[in-house]
């Protein structure tokens, strides 16, 4: 038996009215997409980890300045490494795409064209300056602290600080308690 019961008259509206703020509330949802995630990250002061995606292959100022018009398609390849994409469209060109996304920071994207005479080097293309290889490397480095690096060594009173708080070291088990290895095994299949 329910707790509370409405009168006929009232029972339509009443539902109307329920069924009305439901609709409204869940579309209320939909509109605060971006005040949820607001509010889940605290303002944005706390962010979901997201990891460093590299894909493709990293094509430097060095690599491309070793390429020589008239270089066969083998010497190029272990120059460049494995093109990206090769077209059965377009036999005598292959694309080498990089791209790298970092959290807070813009997609970088880097294209370079190949393309061949026959089976000789023809031209290169890159779409803008290539990066050396040690500005390359500088790039991926831009987390990392600078300063001079934490010591590797504890000093005597950070020893006992630590010792102190984990009580008294656990004593071995006895000889017995532990299994001595088997002298030999059964074989792995019956002969």
């Amino acid at each position: 038996m329910p707790l509370f019961v409405l009168p006929r008259s009232l029972a339509v509206p009443c539902r109307a009215a329920w069924l009305a703020c439901s609709v409204l509330l869940l579309a209320g949802c939909a509109s605060l997409q971006g005040a949820t995630q607001q509010l889940a990250t605290l303002g944005g002061a706390i962010t979901p980890y997201r990891m460093d995606v590299q894909q493709g292959n990293v094509v430097v100022r060095e690599q491309v300045q070793a390429l020589q018009p008239g270089m066969p398609r083998q010497q190029v390849q272990a120059i460049l490494g494995t093109p990206l994409v090769t077209s059965l469209f377009h036999g005598d060109r292959w694309d080498y795409v990089f791209t790298f996304q970092r959290q807070g920071q813009p997609l970088q994207r880097r294209v370079v064209s190949v393309f061949f005479d026959g089976e000789r080097l023809a031209r290169v293309q890159a779409d803008g300056e290539l990066p050396s290889e040690q500005e390359f490397v500088a790039s991926l480095q831009v987390r990392r602290p600078q300063g001079p690096p934490a010591p590797l060594q504890a000093s005597d009173e950070q020893l006992r600080a630590a010792s102190s708080g984990r009580g008294a070291a656990l004593p071995e088990p006895p000889a017995q308690d532990r299994a001595a290895p088997a002298a030999s095994y059964p074989p792995l299949e019956a002969r």
